[in-house]
């Protein structure tokens, strides 16, 4: 796709950062011998916190890759990409 300013990107690799700190804390509950549901808790709470960076990530793609899309004509190709990278996320 076209290199263009990510609206959120400082905001993504913030979420990200702290995503990877948080799974750095559970690998070492693991490694520690922490009981199955703190660590099954602090997984969940690590899939919804890259659940909602994904929403991000989406809101920027649609805000300003589809507009470019759209006055590049290149409507039906943004919603090819859009459905195989939906497709790829949900499963």
């Amino acid at each position: 796709m076209q290199n263009h300013t990510h609206a959120y990107r400082r905001q993504v690799v913030n979420r990200l950062a702290r995503i990877e700190g948080h799974t750095k804390a559970i690998k070492q509950m693991a490694v520690e011998g922490r009981d199955c549901p703190d660590i099954l808790l602090q997984i969940a709470a690590v899939r919804k916190a890259l659940d909602n960076t994904a929403k991000l990530i989406l809101k920027d793609h649609l805000e300003h890759c589809l507009i470019h899309a759209v006055n590049e004509g290149d409507q039906e190709k943004f919603l090819k990409e859009l459905q195989d990278a939906i497709d790829r996320y949900i499963n």
